[in-house]
């Protein structure tokens, strides 16, 4: 059974890149276009990681992501900032919001995919 993400970012075209990326990868992916519709998927389906944007309406990334720490079952789920902000102070504030990696847009596919895999504890494919 294929571990499962939720992508959540105000683009569709983001969306549907990181969504492509990883299910090639081997990963069953679900999209939301902001943290509140992300906070109400992840109540009523499991993920195995998130992978958030920070820009976004009604509820920007980081504040997601302390919604998603608050509470106790997801104290441990992984979650991947990917966001094209890219100062010092941006990803600090990030990891203090409790992310466990944060990349820097326009993602790198082996990046993005190498990063999912570690967290996850998935072995990486051999390259072909």
């Amino acid at each position: 059974m294929a571990k499962k993400i939720l992508i959540v970012d105000d683009s569709r075209i983001v969306l549907s890149l990181h969504s492509y990326i990883l299910e090639n990868a081997g990963y069953e992916c679900q999209g939301a276009p902001n943290g509140y519709v992300a906070l109400e998927m992840l109540f009523t389906d499991r993920f195995d990681l998130v992978v958030t944007d920070v820009n976004m309406p009604r509820m920007d990334g980081y504040a997601f992501i302390e919604k998603i720490r608050e509470q106790d079952d997801f104290q441990t789920i992984p979650i991947i900032v990917i966001s094209t902000e890219e100062e010092a102070r941006d990803k600090q504030r990030g990891f203090e919001a409790g992310a466990n990696v944060y990349i820097v847009k326009p993602a790198k596919p082996h990046e993005l995919v190498m990063n999912v895999q570690m967290l996850l504890g998935d072995k990486a494919e051999a390259p072909a």
